[in-house]
């Protein structure tokens, strides 16, 4: 087996159902490399079936790192993954092996490559007073209170996200500065992405449409709704990132016989075809370092993209 020469990583964004995690086995089999965990939703243990998580077939093909290994009662964050993944491409590299990234969630490469905004912690009485304000609140509301003392950072959140609203409402509450005052400064970058062959998967849209409408029928099949129902019985705060993955929410209303399961899997699949939407416009304005690519030509261009050493 060759080993990479001048490359720490290989980073490898799309939008969901792209074929993102097929490539990034294919690639780890011929690199010696480990497929480690870009997806801010794969991280929970709950949700192998409804987030797409690599199967346990896939996962014995090649090492896979920082999957499911987050239980859905906890909120997960960039900073947390990237302390996680900073001691993984640590562990990784002294194995000898390349750490081959893969996932959809644009914050996290960002923080990979540039660090994280430099955010003073929040005391837990000011998280603790917020929470409770915000309990019986709509996520409209909340986005309100926000945007009424910090119309720039509420300006870049969607109003349907009341888990970001609020971060952003309690670094106000704490500093008396406006959550945007800390974006300028950053640390903690894990990888230059000089060192790494970024690429971003564009697959023709209507096919990866339909992709995405066949995956969530063969999730379904697969038993998305057991999952999910696991998941509901246990009770946790419906805020909770793991709470609002896509399809989560809807299919938690048709097991309360609120709507239809077949409502429930059309409001799955537009959500997702919603998310790939927001994926393309992130990646194409937040992430002009990685390179786009064909689907079907991105192997070979990675692999081209990569100097050998005996």
């Amino acid at each position: 087996m060759k080993k990479t020469a001048g490359r720490r990583a290989i980073l490898i964004a799309g939008p969901t159902a792209s074929g993102k995690s097929a490539l990034a086995i294919r690639l780890a089999q011929k690199l010696n490399g480990v497929v480690v965990n870009a997806d801010s939703m794969q991280v929970y243990r709950d949700l192998r079936i409804i987030t797409a998580r690599p199967s346990l077939d896939e996962e014995a093909e090649v090492p896979h790192r920082l999957f499911g290994h987050v239980d859905a009662a906890e909120n997960y964050s960039v900073a947390r993954w990237l302390a996680d993944m900073g001691r993984e491409i640590m562990t990784i590299e002294a194995e000898g092996r390349l750490p081959i990234l893969v996932g959809g969630t644009g914050l996290y490469f960002r923080a990979l490559t540039e660090g994280l905004s430099d955010i003073p912690q929040v005391p837990d009485a000011v998280r603790v007073e917020l929470r409770a304000w915000a309990e019986d609140k709509t996520a409209e509301e909340i986005h309100a209170r926000l945007e009424a003392v910090d119309p720039t950072t509420a300006a870049r959140l969607r109003p349907s996200d009341p888990q970001r609203n609020l971060r952003a409402l309690e670094v106000f509450t704490a500093t008396g500065q406006p959550l945007s005052a800390f974006h300028d400064t950053r640390s903690g970058a894990v990888l230059d992405i000089a060192e790494c062959v970024a690429v971003f998967l564009e697959p023709d849209r209507d096919a990866l449409r339909q992709k995405i409408d066949a995956r969530f029928d063969a999730m379904m099949e697969n038993g998305a709704g057991e999952e999910v129902e696991a998941l509901m019985l246990r009770g946790l705060d419906p805020a909770l990132p793991a709470m609002r993955a896509h399809g989560v929410p809807g299919l938690i209303r048709a097991l309360r016989n609120e709507i239809s399961v077949e409502e429930a899997v059309a409001i799955g699949k537009a959500d997702t075809r919603r998310y790939a939407k927001r994926q393309h416009t992130w990646f194409r304005h937040q992430a002009p370092e990685f390179a786009w690519v064909r689907v079907e030509e991105a192997e070979g261009r990675v692999m081209q993209s990569i100097e050998f050493s005996p």
